[in-house]
C-alpha cells in the first residue's frame, strides 16, 4: 500500500470516530483510587457554554465487580458564577434485580450514563462548578459508608439538547 492511501484511511477513521459524538460539549472523568471516601468530592468546571442554548447533563460512573450495591446515592452541587448553589440528592439503579449490571462495557468494568438535569441553560457569565459526592449508607445505618469500594471513575458530561 502506498502512504497517501494509509493516511487517507487513518483520517477517515479519525473523522468517523470524532463525528459520532456530535452532541458532546464537555466530557471529563476523574479516577477514584482506593475507594470513594464519604468526605471526598469530585469537582468539574466546564467552560465556554453558550448562554442561548440548552443542554442535557449526565453523571457518568464506572464500576467494577467490587461494587456491592444495586443502587448509588449521590449528592450534587451546581455552583453558579454569581454564588447561587443548587443541591440535589440523587438515587440511581446500578443493577437489575437479578444482579446484572445496568451499565455498558465488556469485562469487569461497566459504565453508566446517568441523567442529572435536562434542558439546562447556563445564563450567568463565568465559571460553573459541579461537585459530586457519594452518599451511600447501609440499611438501618445512620452513618454513611466511609470508603465505597468498586467505583473506578466519576465523570460529568454536557450534551447539546437537540430538541
Amino acid at each position: 500500500m502506498d502512504r497517501p492511501f494509509i493516511y487517507l484511511t487513518l483520517i477517515a477513521f479519525f473523522s468517523l470516530f470524532v463525528s459520532c459524538d456530535k452532541k458532546r460539549v464537555y466530557d471529563e472523568y476523574k479516577a477514584v483510587s482506593d475507594g470513594w471516601n464519604k468526605d471526598s468530592s469530585y469537582v468539574f468546571k466546564p467552560e465556554k457554554l453558550d448562554s442561548l442554548k440548552s443542554y442535557n447533563l449526565f453523571i457518568n460512573v464506572r464500576n467494577n465487580k467490587d461494587y456491592k450495591y444495586s443502587n448509588l446515592f449521590l449528592i450534587t452541587e451546581m455552583q453558579f458564577p454569581q454564588g447561587k448553589v443548587v443541591t440535589d440528592t440523587l438515587e440511581y439503579k446500578m443493577a437489575a434485580p437479578n444482579g446484572t449490571w445496568l451499565g455498558t462495557g465488556f469485562g469487569d468494568v461497566k459504565e453508566s450514563k446517568l441523567w442529572y438535569k435536562e434542558k439546562v441553560k447556563f445564563t450567568e457569565p463565568g465559571r460553573y462548578r459541579i461537585k459530586i459526592k457519594q452518599a451511600m449508607r447501609k440499611n438501618d445505618a445512620v452513618n454513611g459508608i466511609k470508603n465505597l469500594e468498586g467505583i473506578t471513575h466519576i465523570g460529568f458530561r454536557i450534551e447539546k439538547n437537540l430538541q
